[in-house]
């Protein structure tokens, strides 16, 4: 007899009669013994069984490339699932599925990668990140804080902060230079940073949520949903093996390729010293412990702070359409990927499934803000005995794969849709999100608690490459005979009228809150990467330069700026923020817009590359752990945990620092088509943006009626014409 149990965390068992299933249990039997309706999907019989469940946001700033070099130049459907619970052995679940005789088993098919050095080699000797001296984060910041606020208001945050220095921040610093020191396991930062996203109660869709979409496949042919939705599973099984067997190569960027990308390199490296070693080949190791929550994980809510939670070993894919969840394994009982022509069979299995659309969809209830989702998920768990395994298989599923109905094309909608949709199609809890729209255009959406960029980007870029380089299907190629029904699982949960009241009021409330996001995309050839390499510019620099001109052409001020940038050169690193709005950005916005500050073309041009240089001195810091922000944050935080409240925390100066009106992030990935995330606070902007050989994008976003997106697009694009113009010795026009 299997025994059967729930996860601790949810606190609800399961009725005595789940105790009583064995692996010859068929469906109706099992129906039977958990009050389940006897035709849960389907009139076939199968044998299923469960196993215990073991409990266990921001977008990289620049490419790796860039960080890298700058540390360089530094010199450092229901329960009968024949799913995930076979990897115990009890019974073979796929041997009605098969019908091939391919070996699945084979490593080419199976792995993404096979890297002769494990995927973790580095991580025991990944440098900490260090704690900032405060008198240069204090330094750092009232530098910083010069363009935003008027004279008189900078002296007397100058005063605040001089007092702090000498006292509470004093302790505090102490304080944390002593808990860093008891923790060498991990960063300062990191503890901090899992509490701020998990304790926020707000809707993560609207939070914490940013999109990335992939460019369409070359060839056209490729892009049919289906197919591509199939190739990107297989893709994703073979990224995902390599991760959980530890042959997916370490995140390590290669200064000089030629020396460091080598069998020798390799041999030479004990784990203990690994990363000093690769160090003196110029090779830099990042930190991946992020990595081990990119598949088979969610957020669950709780009370007060919600739960990071992943079952590693789970075989299942979580399928979304029309608001329906559809469950089948991707992995045989030995861990193999299943043939991908079944792959592709179960997907057009659940695309010709003619269902309705559930009247109360409950994906909905993961855009609610989260005491309200916990509320409701207690008592989904609570309305029949079902409801938990079922969430079970949603919190344990591989990730959650989405299929649109919609057929878009246009970037805006594509935006409107890869970022929030109407919440029926999406369960935002998952890690991430794979979706596809009806056309065959693909895109990630991923919770932020997790981890940052570091993780996403390169499972989205080797997504990407696999799919086009390596396909495992091919237009010509036709899907596996099998009955899908048999394997294909679609949950239907037991709504009670306090969750259908619930989801209806979350979905009128989630409409009107996107009903007041604008959003605006264009792209322009005024400026590219060979134009900035041509001025000894660096690109990245000219596009936050442009962002400040565009904003103070449409305000007249500058505003807090807020730039990610990894610090995954450190073990458990995060982000640190880079702060784009200088007094060398202030100083060219009122060259160009105020009269009395008029300047000649050269005087401008020497502007912009002390811009660029201010730019990259900032880009560095952050880099290597020398911001200023991150290291306040952990300060304020050690004193909220003590009830203390130290004045400068609460000066004006200080909250006009942090409250970023202009929250900005760079995806200058060839393989990103577009990404986007909504503003942080209710009168911002949300700023997405890559510079690309041949051009630059920008995606913008920005809550009604504070500011509109259109608006600021039209700045954006005088402004790039006066940048150009002042790179090409033109002058640029004066209008505001």
């Amino acid at each position: 007899m299997l025994q059967i149990q729930a996860r601790k965390s949810d606190q609800h068992s399961l009725p005595r009669e789940a105790t009583q299933l064995s692996r010859s249990t068929s469906v109706s039997q099992a129906c039977c013994l958990l009050r389940l309706p006897v035709k849960v999907h389907s009139t076939t019989q199968q044998l299923f069984t469960y196993s215990h469940v073991f409990c266990t946001y921001i977008l990289v700033s620049s490419s790796l490339r860039s960080i890298m070099l700058r540390l360089a130049g530094s010199e450092l459907a229901a329960c009968p699932l024949a799913s995930s619970w076979s990897r115990l052995g009890q019974a073979d679940f796929h041997k009605t599925a098969i019908t091939s005789a391919k070996d699945v088993s084979s490593p080419d098919r199976n792995y993404i990668q096979r890297s002769t050095v494990p995927t973790y080699h580095f991580q025991k000797s990944l440098p900490r990140l260090p704690v900032p001296k405060l008198e240069k984060t204090c330094e750092r910041f009232l530098k910083s804080l010069t363009p935003l606020v008027s004279s008189e208001q900078h002296a007397k945050t100058a005063d605040v902060l001089a007092k702090f220095q000498q006292n509470e921040g004093k302790e505090l610093h102490e304080e944390l230079l002593a808990q860093n020191k008891k923790n060498k396991h991990t960063s300062y930062i990191s503890g901090p940073w899992f509490d701020m996203y998990l304790k926020d109660r707000r809707p993560v869709p609207m939070t914490h949520s940013p999109f990335i979409a992939f460019q369409d496949d070359p060839r056209p042919e490729y892009n049919e949903q289906a197919l591509r939705a199939a190739n990107l599973v297989m893709s994703s099984a073979r990224f995902m093996r390599s991760l959980r067997e530890e042959v997916l190569e370490p995140e390590v960027y290669h200064l000089n390729p030629a020396a460091s990308d080598t069998l020798a390199f390799r041999k030479r490296l004990p784990e203990f010293v690994s990363w000093y070693g690769a160090y003196w080949y110029k090779a830099f190791p990042l930190d991946m412990s992020q990595y081990g929550n990119l598949f088979n994980s969610t957020r669950i809510p709780r009370p007060d702070k919600d739960e990071l939670y992943k079952d590693p070993a789970a075989k299942h894919l979580l399928v979304m359409r029309q608001g329906h969840f559809y469950i089948f394994d991707i992995l045989d009982r030995d861990d193999n990927i299943i043939d991908e022509t079944e792959i592709l069979a179960h997907l057009k299995y659940i695309l010709a499934d003619t269902t309705p659309p559930p009247t109360h969809p409950l994906g909905v209830l993961t855009t609610a803000d989260r005491d309200t989702w916990t509320k409701a998920r207690r008592q989904l768990i609570n309305a029949a005995d079902r409801n938990e395994l079922f969430l079970q298989l949603i919190d344990t599923a591989a990730f959650c794969l989405v299929l649109d109905d919609e057929d878009l094309a246009d970037p805006i909608q594509l935006s409107r849709s890869f970022l929030f949709s109407d919440g029926v199609n999406r369960w935002f809890d998952k890690s991430f999100q794979l979706i596809m729209s009806k056309r065959g255009t693909a895109a990630v959406n991923f919770e932020h608690a997790w981890g940052d960029g570091v993780a996403i980007m390169r499972y989205f870029k080797e997504l990407y490459k696999d799919t086009t380089t390596n396909a495992f299907l091919h237009p010509d190629s036709q899907p596996a005979k099998v009955d899908s029904s048999r394997v294909v699982q679609r949950l239907e949960f037991q709504l009670d009228p306090f969750l259908e009241e619930t989801i209806t009021k979350v979905r009128e409330e989630f409409a009107q809150r996107t009903a007041s996001l604008d959003m605006n995309y264009f792209e322009s050839l005024q400026l590219n990467k060979d134009i900035a390499k041509q001025y000894k510019l660096s690109p990245d620099s000219l596009m936050q330069l442009v962002v400040q001109l565009a904003h103070y052409r449409l305000h007249g001020k500058c505003v807090g700026t807020y730039e990610s940038c990894s610090t995954s050169a450190f073990k458990h690193g995060r982000t640190e923020t880079v702060r784009p709005c200088t007094v060398a950005t202030h100083k060219l916005c009122r060259q160009l817009f105020e009269s009395k500050e008029a300047a000649s073309v050269q005087d401008m041009q020497a502007t912009i590359r002390e811009c660029s240089s201010m730019h990259n001195t900032l880009t560095r810091e952050a880099a290597m752990g020398q911001g200023f922000d991150r290291h306040l944050f952990a300060m304020r935080k050690l004193a909220e945990a003590k009830g203390q409240s130290p004045a400068f925390y609460s000066d004006e100066g200080y909250r006009t620092m942090i409250y970023d009106i202009l929250s900005t992030s760079t995806l200058p990935d060839p393989s990103v088509m577009i990404g986007g995330f909504c503003p942080v606070v209710p009168d911002g902007y949300g700023v997405g943006y890559a510079i690309q050989d041949r051009g630059v994008g920008f995606n913008i976003t920005a809550y009604k009626p504070h500011k509109d997106a259109t608006s600021f697009v039209q700045s954006l694009e005088a402004s790039l014409v006066d940048v150009h113009n002042i790179l090409d010795g033109k002058t640029p026009s004066k209008t505001t």
